[in-house]
């Protein structure tokens, strides 16, 4: 069985997975507020949670993995949709879920285990809140329940910082009915306009950071071994998780191993509705470019280094990957998974090197390893296939693949004999054909056809 080994956010170190249950490995992951179409960085947390996913099953066994991503349906952003569009607020959620589930379907991305939704734990949320009370954590005042950060000496070493440091720079509610400015919301109340629910402290609605504990605690016990996120949500979301469900739990870890993911900049600039380059994944689905061409872009920078998402990785992505589509067309999968492949995976979800796997088990015509690689990591080729686009660079590689490999063969030859004139003519020819060319730290040569591919130009150089 491979070793996992994954960075732990909180001992800011790399750490060997040993679940608490072999027999059921847990793994809460924070999912979206609906109420609104996902945009490109909430894809990030999506497409890294779900290679895990995949890579424990992959490990343990389908049957011995319990992934967790929930819905938050109750929020002020759902409210203030819908007081500004006239729609009620179920239809509001029923939609956006819909489309999540559409968008990242695209992406191929598995369903979780279980999707809870907020409004259907608000007993759970209600009973937590109680017990933190009793426990001398929580106070009501004037409707509200908050927690009282200064009773838990362990707040801010999630995140690394001190209260202090967390009050200079965070946007800290003011309030009369706060001990503590740093204290957080677990209940507020609700006018008539508003969802609410009968509770001790009157009619109200959970806070944002309660949800978590409560449908984590609801489906996954007291401690479970992973939670994750993008690392946006370190701070105050996970160190109020953390604070909360420790409290509420005396003597439990809650989650064993946190994991968050760097953000993503679109061109090399942060996105933003304010520069132009805000994107929502059915956005770029409708420009034309494949869910797998997405995936592969996220892919290929590790996640915890942020990403950048460009239009020329994406046409370099959807070059590979229809290149691929051509190696594995009609190829029956391998029973087996390269164990380099997983070796990569197991190292920290390292899915750049996994990628390099990829490109060797092409190169060297493993089309049936390739095949079962690819559905690994989520890369099944078939999502977009049937396009007119798809089918034609398909085409387009099975005809020019025995050309290709002469040629490269060629260069090779002429590079080892040292005819750099004719290496490069070779080189020159073939890029201009729409030949990209990669050249081994041992004299390989590996190719991918570009979009502008002309086989006519290619045929000249033979």
């Amino acid at each position: 069985m491979a070793e996992i080994r994954l960075w732990n956010t909180r001992t800011r170190s790399k750490e060997l997975l040993v679940p608490i249950d072999p027999e059921n490995v847990r793994m809460y992951v924070c999912g979206p507020t609906v109420y609104d179409r996902a945009h490109m960085g909430n894809a990030r947390p999506v497409i890294v949670f779900d290679v895990l996913y995949r890579l424990l099953r992959h490990v343990y066994g389908a049957d011995h993995v319990t992934y967790v991503r929930n819905f938050t349906d109750v929020d002020d952003k759902i409210i203030r949709r819908a007081e500004e569009s006239g729609r009620p607020i179920d239809a509001i959620t029923e939609e956006t879920i819909r489309w999540y589930h559409e968008d990242m379907g695209a992406l191929g991305v598995l369903v979780p285990n279980e999707e809870p939704r907020a409004t259907a734990y608000i007993g759970e949320m209600v009973a937590m809140i109680e017990d933190l009370i009793a426990r001398g954590f929580a106070y009501a005042a004037e409707g509200h329940v908050l927690f009282a950060v200064d009773k838990y000496d362990e707040y801010g070493a999630l995140s690394g910082r001190s209260v202090d440091d967390m009050i200079a720079g965070a946007r800290v509610e003011v309030a009369p009915y706060k001990r503590n400015p740093m204290d957080f919301v677990l209940w507020k109340p609700s006018d008539m306009d508003q969802p609410g629910w009968e509770s001790p402290w009157g009619r109200g609605r959970p806070g944002w950071h309660i949800e978590c504990s409560a449908m984590s605690h609801a489906l996954l016990g007291e401690n479970f071994d992973i939670h994750g996120g993008g690392n946006d949500l370190m701070f105050p979301h996970h160190e109020n998780e953390i604070a909360q469900s420790r409290c509420a739990h005396p003597g439990s870890d809650f989650a064993k191993v946190w994991m968050h993911n760097e953000m993503l900049q679109v061109e090399g600039k942060k996105m933003s509705k304010s520069l132009g380059n805000f994107f929502t994944v059915h956005d770029v689905l409708e420009q034309g470019i494949p869910g797998e061409v997405i995936r592969f872009v996220y892919l290929s920078t590790h996640y915890r280094k942020p990403m950048d998402w460009t239009a020329e990785k994406a046409r370099k992505a959807e070059s590979t990957l229809f290149g691929w589509a051509a190696d594995i067309e009609n190829v029956k999968q391998s029973a087996e998974v390269p164990e380099e492949l997983i070796e990569y995976l197991a190292d920290d979800l390292n899915t750049p090197g996994a990628i390099s796997v990829l490109h060797k088990l092409s190169k060297d015509g493993r089309h049936s390893e390739l095949k079962s690689s690819l559905l690994l990591l989520g890369l099944d080729l078939k999502l977009d296939r049937g396009s007119a686009k798809a089918l034609e660079m398909i085409e387009r590689g099975l005809q020019s693949r025995p050309l290709i490999e002469k040629l490269v063969g060629e260069l090779a030859q002429a590079r080892k004999n040292k005819d750099y004139a004719r290496a490069d003519a070779l080189r020159d020819g073939m890029n201009a054909a729409g030949v990209s060319l990669s050249y081994g730290k041992d004299g390989d040569v590996t190719f991918k056809l570009e979009s502008d591919f002309d086989m006519t130009k290619l045929e000249a150089l033979s």
